[in-house]
């Protein structure tokens, strides 16, 4: 069995979490990990991740450590915004690794950055690598999970899809994204400073909206505070009554005049409820909910590594999840990767 040698990018909560579930595969090997946090660098890779055993890797900050680790994958996960991330992308393209990133605005980055995803396209094509950004929202909850709905339906004229997150369940970087424990004015502050809120909402509505050939005529997106109506305690932080405990973010698109497209994303600490919905207007109707909700730092991990086996048998070129078969768990998969055609 060919083992699959990976370099995981970025060793955050997320990156760290994704390291140890593929390492735990069988056909995978860590061969390389890139970091800039000081406290993180020069490290062994194996304490960083917490396995309780050296791996006899130390984390770099250098990419130029791609190319050296002869690696056929970079496993990455450093930030949202293409635009930030994107010399690192190139770094892992051009030593001739295929990318499974978590960055949200890669998940379809013609919605924001077309140019950009033309340019990592045709670098990928000409490396003969893959490129793909995946996650559970943007990557699936909102866009491919409602796009794989539709395919029982004969006709369909609108789509609503609301994801309800406790973000009290989740880590202390998330509620800070969402703004818990800030005042209103204090949240919108940072709403326009781009420093708060979810990432990715247009990217799932474009992915949805074309996948079904919709031509919208206006996509707009707004995000609003969730204020708490009681004081509400997490591991991290205390929310005061009449303080933000999170955010309210939904992006509509609309066709010949009507309002085909809603995805709406509630996401704070203390939330009543929590799950994911898609309700399909069409032929059928589609009603779909998953109460609980699925969890995003867990399900993310699962995701990255199940898509894998796709990425790596995969035509060059920057793919999205609509591109690929679909994604499913890869247990048995692992390890039986085919080269990039």
């Amino acid at each position: 069995m060919a083992t699959v040698k990976f370099v995981q990018y970025g060793l955050g909560p997320i990156g760290c979490g994704i390291a140890r579930h593929v390492i735990s595969l069988p056909g995978y090997k860590i061969v390389g990990a890139l970091d800039i946090d000081p406290q993180k660098v020069g490290r062994d890779v194996g304490e960083v991740l917490g396995l309780g055993r050296k791996l006899n890797l130390p984390v770099s900050s250098d990419p130029s450590v791609i190319k050296r680790s002869k690696a056929q994958l970079v496993l990455h996960a450093t930030g949202s915004r293409l635009v930030s991330v994107r010399r690192q992308l190139f770094a892992a393209i051009n030593a001739g690794c295929s990318v499974v990133s978590t960055c949200e605005e890669l998940v379809y980055p013609s919605a924001r950055n077309p140019r950009l995803a033309r340019e990592i396209d045709r670098l990928a094509r000409r490396k003969g690598v893959a490129v793909l950004g995946v996650g559970v929202n943007p990557g699936f909850v909102m866009d491919a999970l409602p796009l794989f709905l539709t395919s029982v339906c004969k006709q369909v004229r609108k789509i609503e899809a609301k994801r309800i997150v406790d973000a009290s369940k989740r880590r202390l970087p998330l509620q800070r994204k969402v703004g818990a424990g800030l005042s209103v004015e204090e949240f919108y502050s940072k709403v326009r400073a781009k420093e708060l809120g979810h990432v990715g909402l247009l990217e799932s509505a474009r992915m949805v909206a074309d996948g079904l050939g919709w031509k919208l005529e206006n996509l707009s997106e707004t995000i609003e505070p969730v204020v708490a109506e009681e004081k509400v305690e997490t591991q991290f932080l205390a929310v005061e009554k009449g303080m933000v405990a999170g955010i309210k973010q939904v992006a509509k698109g609309t066709k010949a005049g009507e309002e085909v497209l809603t995805l709406e994303l509630q996401m704070y600490v203390g939330a009543k409820d929590p799950h994911d919905s898609v309700l399909i207007d069409g032929e059928p109707p589609v009603d779909a909910v998953i109460r609980g909700g699925i969890h995003g730092d867990s399900a993310t991990v699962a995701i990255v590594a199940n898509s894998i086996p796709r990425v790596l048998a995969s035509k060059p070129g920057l793919v999205t999840v609509r591109d690929l078969p679909i994604v499913a768990f890869a247990g048995n998969l692992q390890g039986r990767c085919r080269a990039n055609k």
